[in-house]
């Protein structure tokens, strides 16, 4: 098994790790709303992609799902701090660090998560995302952040 934990994460792959693995996580940390192209070299025809709101299958759906996704934020920057690889799986932790005009007053909002992602025919043909939908998305909101975050408190209490 494999374990990278480094502040630059491309020098910490193994030479022997998997193609779709290496360009997976160089991808990503460039990924943009003008290159959104580059997921048909990552992700399989045959993509499953889960997130805490949707299901998307087909890379055709998938490809969609982003350019609907980046059209509303200003800016979406992934930094993966860690990877665990075994074979034709891997768990990638990350930040993502994003931007959007209706949420925290239009502020940067920093976000932990993990993915899951599987390989098949050298591109990843399964990723689920795991993150505190909460903190990413409704403590964002201008009315029902503040409740959140109130309920957050109190049950930590």
């Amino acid at each position: 098994m494999q374990t990278n934990t480094n502040n630059n994460i491309n020098d910490q792959l193994n030479p022997l790790s998997p193609d779709w693995l290496i360009n997976f996580v160089d991808i990503y940390q460039t990924l943009s709303a003008t290159n959104l192209n580059l997921l048909e070299t990552i992700y399989h025809p045959s993509i499953t992609f889960i997130d805490p709101m949707h299901k998307v299958e087909g890379i055709n759906n998938l490809v969609n799902y982003f350019e609907n996704l980046y059209t509303n934020l200003s800016c979406c920057d992934f930094v993966i701090t860690n990877i665990i690889n075994e074979g034709d799986e891997a768990a990638i932790y990350w930040t993502m660090t994003y931007q959007h005009s209706k949420l925290n007053k239009g502020e940067a909002v920093t976000v932990l998560g993990s993915s899951y992602i599987k390989g098949a025919d050298d591109k990843v043909i399964y990723h689920r995302d795991y993150l505190d939908l909460g903190s990413m998305l409704y403590e964002q909101l201008p009315l029902i952040g503040k409740f959140i975050k109130w309920i957050k408190v109190k049950a930590a209490n």
